[in-house]
């Protein structure tokens, strides 16, 4: 019963962490990073193909092995980030508390992403 409930629950969480690719201010890491966690608990099946998707898999398999994100992607993510911030402050009338609040999110997403795999040690195979 508890397998049925994390694979369900995994398939959502791909399904958002795919939205998250388009729609800049869903994350897309924490989605799948759940889904492979509970993929893993549940359907060793399931875990092998998201880690072998080809959309997802290398992204997944470079954030567990503790490889740094390539510069482009970074860049590209930053971008879309700020992108979707700004369209979003530009057609939407949002108190200046909400504006703050996405603001620091964007800030800190940045951030992190800009340090991803800097202060990390890769782990080397053995």
């Amino acid at each position: 019963m508890i397998k049925v409930l994390f694979v369900t629950v995994g398939v959502i969480c791909v399904v958002l962490g795919g939205i998250g690719v388009v729609v800049p201010v869903l994350p897309t890491t924490p989605f799948l990073l759940l889904a492979a966690f509970l993929f893993y608990r549940s359907s060793p099946k399931m875990h092998k193909m998201l880690l072998e998707n080809r959309v997802f898999g290398k992204y997944l398999s470079n954030y567990f092995n503790g490889q740094p994100i390539p510069v482009r992607q970074i860049v590209i993510s930053i971008l879309f980030i700020w992108l979707g911030l700004g369209l979003t402050f530009y057609f939407a009338d949002l108190p200046r508390w909400v504006v703050a609040l996405l603001v620091s999110i964007g800030l800190a997403v940045s951030i992190y992403l800009s340090t991803r795999g800097k202060f990390t040690k890769t782990k080397k195979n053995i």
